[in-house]
């Protein structure tokens, strides 16, 4: 048995293929204030930001007004009247229960809303997979270390014992700044160039090489027993 170790995953990108459903509903919610409407890839590049340092970075500061009714604008689109499916990964479900029967503790820091999370979790069913969480509501946002902080105080793990795993730039930035080690997928946002740029330890293809990933780090003792 492998020792337990704290695996902290990023949401959107990572575990959720949500990506495409992201970026439309941002370009809906810019086309619908008459905003200029944003490349894929711009949209792309604030994934895993919270929602108003996103809007800052995509369109500059908006009057207070115009402001609010982004927010409201861009959850409607997101969560009622764009279609487009987000699924977990294919892979996700078993490796987080490989995980899980290894004896790891498993958490999530987003740059989701707390409301955006729990709903997604009660939509799945999936909520008791994972030992605690922290929204971009909650605290300070990506690529500020304070969530993962907060989930190793309250999971009681060293920054030593604990891995995060993220697709963004954003996530191994924050990674590296509370001095974990950082594991990037390439099925995500940004691809493996920037995520070493950014600072991931290694980078993986597919959710079903973590496990096997983490006992190899183990044995030679990259992360702590």
């Amino acid at each position: 048995m492998t020792s337990p170790q704290l695996i902290i995953f990023d949401w959107d990108g990572t575990l959720m293929d949500s990506i495409a459903r992201i970026v439309s509903s941002m370009q809906a919610t810019a086309s619908f204030l008459k905003l200029k409407v944003p490349s894929d890839n711009a949209v792309k590049d604030i994934i895993g930001l919270s929602l108003e340092p996103a809007i800052e970075q995509l369109f500059g500061t908006l009057p207070a007004a115009q402001h609010q009714l982004f927010l409201e604008r861009y959850r409607d689109e997101y969560i009622e009247l764009n279609t487009t499916p987000t699924p977990l990964f294919r892979d996700a479900l078993v490796t987080i229960e490989k995980l899980r029967t290894e004896q790891h503790y498993l958490a999530v820091a987003t740059g989701k809303a707390r409301r955006g999370l729990d709903r997604v979790w009660a939509e799945l069913e999936i909520a008791d997979l994972f030992h605690g969480s922290r929204c971009a509501d909650e605290t300070k946002g990506k690529p500020d270390p304070e969530m993962l902080y907060q989930l190793m105080s309250e999971l009681d793990f060293s920054p030593q014992q604990t891995l995060m795993v993220g697709d963004s730039v954003h996530d191994m930035r924050m990674a590296k700044a509370a001095g974990v080690k950082a594991i990037g997928v390439t099925f995500g946002v940004h691809n493996e160039p920037l995520l070493r740029q950014a600072g991931a330890d290694h980078v993986i293809r597919q959710l079903h090489q973590l496990p096997d990933l983490i006992k190899g780090l183990l044995c030679r003792k990259e992360i702590s027993y």
